[in-house]
């Protein structure tokens, strides 16, 4: 590994642990603010950083433009709210794997390889394994809300890249963003309630915007001019892995050994789908590039 990959690595690493530390933040305001409230909170920090930092232009957009956007802003403000609810009735690390299960899915489907059901099949696994550590740990509504995002979180890859299309830099997230947190301000605001007037709460809940959002989303950036983009995915696929290890020293929330091994599944599956994902672009692009007839004859050779 070069010196400017292991950098890369050592930012992917850190982005991810300010987002779990992120995570773990906003549920410890939970009994404040409510769930709603801090992606609210959240949502809201965020689209003011990024209209700062982007801002992005309202002119020369197309309407499919708006509408992508629109859509993306929706996504985020579901996909968000979903997990955040799963995280006030399961712990972080088992919200974490359920949400991954949604890009893992995306990844298998797009792969079109019958080998890419085996990783199917070892998500399976970690998600029975999951289910043998104790149901009765489990809650099925924040199963159903984890799942939901996860279904949100596939979504969110398609719309994110519909809307990288249509919008220079960062334009799209910013006016995404600011959608989402427009669709998120009357579910706060009666989640959070009074505690609203708090400027601590307002305080800490710019902290788990700029945690959970703005570093990562920045190391993320930079990492990716460095790294290729199947070895950047492998590596957010310890997402997880970083979840558990939050919420075992930040919330001391311990997960038995049956629960371990379930996130440990879930993870080789996420790295050998995007392996395989990866394997199949190279081999796609292999196949187009054979079957390309030169525009100009090949010059005979010079004796």
């Amino acid at each position: 590994m070069t010196r400017s990959a292991g950098v890369a690595v050592a930012l992917v690493v850190v982005g991810l642990a300010c987002q779990e530390v992120g995570a773990s933040l906003a549920t410890k305001l939970f009994p404040q603010a409510g769930p709603l409230g801090m992606v609210m909170l959240r949502l809201v920090f965020s689209a003011v950083l990024l209209l700062i930092i982007a801002r992005p232009s309202l002119r020369g957009r197309t309407r499919a433009g708006w509408l992508a956007v629109l859509g993306f802003g929706l996504v985020l403000a579901v996909m968000n709210g979903l997990f955040y609810l799963a995280l006030e009735r399961l712990p972080l690390g088992v919200t974490v794997t359920i949400e991954v299960l949604g890009p893992l899915t995306l990844s298998i489907v797009a792969s079109r390889r019958a080998s890419a059901w085996l990783w199917a099949v070892l998500a399976l696994a970690g998600v029975a394994a999951l289910a043998g550590g104790g149901w009765e740990r489990l809650d099925p509504i924040g199963v159903l809300y984890a799942l939901g995002a996860a279904v949100s979180w596939a979504f969110y890859i398609l719309a994110s890249a519909r809307v990288g299309r249509e919008f220079p830099k960062l334009d799209g997230l910013a006016w995404a963003m600011t959608f989402g947190a427009l669709l998120s301000l009357p579910f706060g605001i009666a989640d959070a309630g009074p505690a609203l007037f708090d400027p601590v709460l307002i305080g800490l809940g710019a902290a788990v915007a700029v945690l959970s959002s703005t570093i990562p989303y920045a190391l993320e950036l930079i990492a990716l001019r460095r790294l290729e983009a199947s070895a950047f995915a492998i590596l957010m696929s310890l997402g997880p892995a970083t979840a558990a290890l939050a919420g075992w020293v930040l919330l001391a929330q311990h997960l038995n050994w049956l629960e371990l091994v379930g996130i440990g599944l879930v993870i080789a599956a996420s790295m050998g789908a995007v392996r395989a994902a990866a394997r199949a672009e190279r081999d796609a692009a292999g196949r187009r590039a054979a079957t390309e007839t030169p525009d100009e004859p090949f010059a005979e050779p010079v004796a």
